[in-house]
Order: structure tokens, then C-alpha cells, then sequence
């Protein structure tokens, strides 16, 4: 009863988005995730949202679970207007330019857990574990064997870590890291402004870090205030009214006034990528292979993409008579990926270092820049594609045909 062809430990966005995939190309899935599950009318509006791209709506669509997402609450948005506060640049990128209906579309994570969690009950290829942890794995020459807390002992052809940037599983497995401290955190919270977001994507860069504001519902919108950790921590202590007005002041009264603001958080940043994404029978995805600087929000488009390519690894290795825990196999998807997140991050590195920074040369180059990118539609069109995971080697589920299928 409890062997699986697959073994997901880590069941939020990327896992769940991992276990549907691997469920509807017929493998047997075993999903192990430490949380217990939230009712729906139980749940709270989360002060942290994503902005998915086009590549990880069509994942979605793929999956048959985007219209049970959406009737939990997504907002398209059709603009992005991003400047400088040490300078007159600005960018502005329209999706009418593009022949596009929308950029993307800001949807807080319950939402997508909630749309995935629908399918994952209802796969009958898929086996959930929750709430269940994960405590050892034994990694063999022909299976991997992951033991809960419980004592119950699951084992499948392949083991794919998907449990977050301090993954049990990576360090069970003995896979290495580099990291750096970006000794910044990250406010987050629902604020109201007093002028409408016109449903545009707002993003002020600031000496201490990019302040973005993300449209939603009603008037509201997601904030993501990037700044040195001791000046989140201060921002995080001040009284709601004080609060309002500081933010209002740094992003330059570009929406009028906050009027309303929920709950605030804060998350210290730090950029980590994993040696290796695989070994011999075993796989890591999403935040356990990577995490990435916020600025552009592509964190856990990533991480969609390495599940929708690992899958496809995975499946054509399956219709083609070859072990999909072998290591040869696995290699292709570490390939196919670690250069590509590799490449998003340095980006977002050197991004962060070029904005957060106010010395007059650098603010001198990058206001000419963002000047030079907006005043060419060539260069607005090609950033505006790669933005939506419209460009680039995708995998088969994030193209407009969303054939699971592998890809010749």
C-alpha cells in the first residue's frame, strides 16, 4: 500500500503543482506535507500575494485547476509603471502593446493551495500524508524509502524535495548550498489607497530597496516594501496611523494617501541555490533548489516551471522504458533548469545592488537605463515577454497548448 512511483515531500504551491501533474500523467503519487489543512471559511486574507506570470497561468490551465483559482479570487492587471525616486527614468509597460488581455494576475496563495487542494482530492493517482513529516530517507540503488514521524514508511522509484528553502529533505540528502544575505526584509501587507491603482503594477525604487505596490480587489493593494533590516524592523513597530503616512511619503503620494491596511509581515531576504537539483533517486524544486531576491516577483514562477519541467522529465522518461529516479534522467531537468534560475537571480542581484544604492553615478546610469528601455519597443516589448513567461526554453504545460505530453 505504500509503494508510489513518486514521493513529494512538501505539499504548498509547487509541490501541490507537481503531485496534479504527475497524478494526471497516471504515475501514482505519494504528497507529504507538515501543515494541516485550513478550512475555506476559516481562512484570513493573507498579507502576501504573488504575481503569477502567463507561463504559470497556462501550468495552471494545463492542470484543469485555474477556473477553481480564480473563482477564489484573482486580479488581472494590465500595466506596469516602474521609476526611480533618485531621478526622472521610468518604465511603463502596457500589455495592449503586446496583443495581450493582461500582464498577469496577483492571487494570494490561499487561493491556489485551496484550487490545487480540490485536485489533489479528487486524483485518484494521489496519495496524501497531512499532517505528516518527514524524518529519513534511505536512498538506494533502485528505490528511496522516506520514513514519517510516525513511523510509516513510503517508497517510490524517485524522491522530489518541494519543502521550502530549509529543506529537511536537501540537508537529509546531503546536498550543499551557497547563500548570501541580502541584509534587507521585506514588508508586506493589504493597504487602501485613496486613488484608484488603475489596475497597474506600481514598483518605486528606493536607496534602501524597491517599494512595489500590487493591485487587487476593491481598491486594495499588495505592498512589498524592501528595505535594510533594521529599518523593516522600525516600519513593523509603528502605529497604523504613522504608518500610513510613511508609506504614502515613499512611494511619493502616487496613490494619494493610505486610508485602510491590514496585517503586516516581514521576511528577512536571503539568496540561496542548491549545488545540485538532483541526485541518484532524488529531486529538488521550487524555494528547496533556490530562493531569489522579491523584486520582480518570480520566486514562485520558478518554482511553478521547475515542476512543470521535472513532470515532463519525468513522463517522458516513463513512456520511453527508462528508470525516472535514475540519475542520467534526472540530469536533463537539472540542466534544463539551474541555468535558467541561475541567469533570474544574478539578474535580480545586480538589479538590487544597481537601484538600492544611492550614489549619484549609479542613479545617473540607471535613470538613462530605464529612459533607454522605455523610449525602445524592442527592448519594452522583449522585457514585457520574459516578464510573462512568454519567452524562453519552457516547459510543454507552461506553452499555450499544454500538452503534457514531453516535448520532442
Amino acid at each position: 500500500m505504500n509503494r508510489f512511483d513518486i514521493i513529494i515531500v512538501g505539499g504548498g504551491i509547487v509541490g501541490a503543482t507537481a503531485a496534479c501533474a504527475l497524478g494526471k500523467a497516471g504515475l501514482r503519487v505519494a504528497v507529504v506535507e507538515a501543515r494541516q489543512p485550513v478550512p475555506v471559511e476559516q481562512q484570513q486574507p493573507d498579507p502576501r500575494v504573488f504575481a503569477i506570470t502567463r507561463a504559470s497561468e497556462r501550468i495552471f490551465r494545463s492542470l484543469g485547476v485555474w477556473e477553481a483559482i480564480a473563482a477564489q479570487g484573482v486580479f488581472a492587471f494590465s500595466d506596469m509603471e516602474v521609476w526611480d525616486a533618485r531621478g526622472e527614468g521610468v518604465m511603463h509597460f502596457d500589455c495592449a502593446e503586446l496583443g495581450e488581455p493582461y500582464l498577469g494576475h496577483i492571487i494570494e496563495p490561499r487561493h491556489i493551495e485551496t484550487g490545487l487542494s480540490g485536485q489533489l482530492e479528487s486524483d485518484e493517482n494521489i496519495s496524501r500524508f497531512c499532517p505528516a513529516r518527514f524524518r529519513t530517507v534511505e536512498n538506494q540503488d533502485e528505490n528511496v524509502t522516506v520514513t514519517l514521524e510516525d513511523g510509516q514508511c513510503l517508497t517510490a522509484s524517485l524522491l522530489i524535495a518541494a519543502d521550502g528553502v530549509r529543506s529537511p529533505v536537501r540537508e537529509a540528502l546531503g546536498i550543499q548550498t551557497r547563500s548570501h544575505d541580502y541584509h534587507q526584509s521585506s514588508v508586506v501587507g493589504l493597504v487602501k489607497t485613496a486613488e484608484p491603482h488603475c489596475e497597474t503594477a506600481w514598483q518605486r525604487f528606493l536607496p534602501g530597496g524597491p517599494l512595489a505596490f500590487l493591485p487587487m480587489q476593491e481598491g486594495w493593494s499588495s505592498i512589498v516594501w524592501t528595505l535594510p533590516t533594521a529599518a523593516a524592523e522600525r516600519i513593523m513597530e509603528l502605529d497604523r496611523d504613522v504608518f500610513h503616512e510613511e508609506l504614502a511619503a515613499a512611494f511619493d503620494y502616487r496613490l494619494g494617501g493610505i486610508v485602510d491596511s491590514g496585517e503586516r509581515e516581514s521576511w528577512p531576504l536571503r539568496r540561496m541555490h542548491a549545488e545540485h537539483y538532483v541526485i541518484n533517486r532524488a529531486a529538488l524544486i521550487g524555494d528547496a533548489a533556490h530562493a531569489i531576491h522579491p523584486l520582480a516577483g518570480q520566486g514562485v514562477n520558478l518554482g511553478l516551471l521547475d515542476a512543470a519541467t521535472l513532470t515532463e522529465v519525468i513522463v517522458a522518461a516513463v513512456q520511453g522504458g527508462r528508470d525516472p529516479g535514475a540519475l542520467r534522467v534526472l540530469r536533463r531537468y537539472e540542466r534544463w533548469r539551474r541555468g535558467d534560475n541561475l541567469l533570474m537571480m544574478s539578474a535580480m542581484d545586480v538589479l538590487n545592488r544597481t537601484f538600492s544604492n544611492a550614489q549619484s553615478p549609479l542613479s545617473q546610469v540607471r535613470n538613462l537605463g530605464l529612459s533607454l528601455v522605455n523610449n525602445s519597443a524592442v527592448l519594452r516589448q522583449l522585457f514585457m515577454r520574459h516578464a510573462m513567461g512568454l519567452e524562453g526554453d519552457l516547459p510543454a504545460l507552461a506553452m499555450a497548448s499544454g500538452d503534457i505530453s514531453p516535448s520532442a
